[in-house]
């Protein structure tokens, strides 16, 4: 019994198939490494929920 050889378009797919998947996997670890960055970061995290924050206001110059 012998095996039949592979074809050469298959050679070509498998190395297209192997680029996508590495710059896949590049991209998902780029997108885990900016949000553990993220996480991590223990800076006050405030969202945009459309309502006025006193605390992000500027100071007024000139005392009271």
């Amino acid at each position: 019994m012998s095996f039949r050889t592979e074809h050469e378009i298959h050679r070509r797919r498998f190395g297209r198939n192997l680029g996508v998947g590495l710059t896949l996997v590049a991209f998902i670890a780029i997108v885990f490494g900016l949000t553990v960055v993220k996480v991590t970061n223990v800076g006050p995290i405030q969202g945009f929920d459309h309502v006025v924050r006193p605390e992000l206001m500027p100071a007024e110059e000139g005392g009271n």
